[in-house]
């Protein structure tokens, strides 16, 4: 019999991969001219507080040299600016434009149509059933993050 480790971690490849490939089509024609990572650093860019390159960086799994030029992508596409605060004229960091909140909208809504498509396989879910799957999730990132 096969290890069951093996055998989740199969199945959790699996599941990521094809829910990306079913995914990817919609996203691609609703988001053109945007690659997953650029969409993946505005999502990052709405959601972290004072967002730099180096929290983005942490955020994305990327390095810091990628974030650089995946920000540069989107300042010149006007869907991010970038500011500094008065009390550190140093340090760079990023906000949304105007253009760069409706490409955060249409992904946002994108998910929420994703949500509403599997429902099915939700509604039934128990708290329970929530609980032991946030609980492993959080155990391994725990684990990844304490072995970098």
């Amino acid at each position: 019999m096969k290890d069951k480790r093996f055998i989740l971690m199969s199945e959790l490849m699996d599941l990521s991969n094809e829910i990306i490939w079913r995914n990817k089509p919609e996203l691609e024609a609703a988001l053109k001219g945007y690659t997953l990572n650029e969409i993946e650093v505005i999502e990052h860019i709405a959601l972290i507080p004072q967002a730099n390159v180096t929290k983005l960086a942490a955020a994305s799994f990327m390095t810091r040299g990628a974030i650089s030029k995946l920000t540069k992508k989107l300042l010149e596409k006007s869907i991010i600016e970038r500011y500094q605060t008065p009390e550190n004229k140093k340090e760079i960091y990023f906000r949304l434009t105007k253009e760069g909140e409706k490409i955060r909208k249409i992904h946002t809504d994108l998910h929420q149509r994703f949500l509403e498509r599997d429902q099915e396989v939700f509604t039934p879910m128990t708290e329970e059933e929530y609980d032991t799957i946030f609980r492993f999730i959080g155990r391994y990132r725990h684990h990844l993050q304490k072995t970098k």
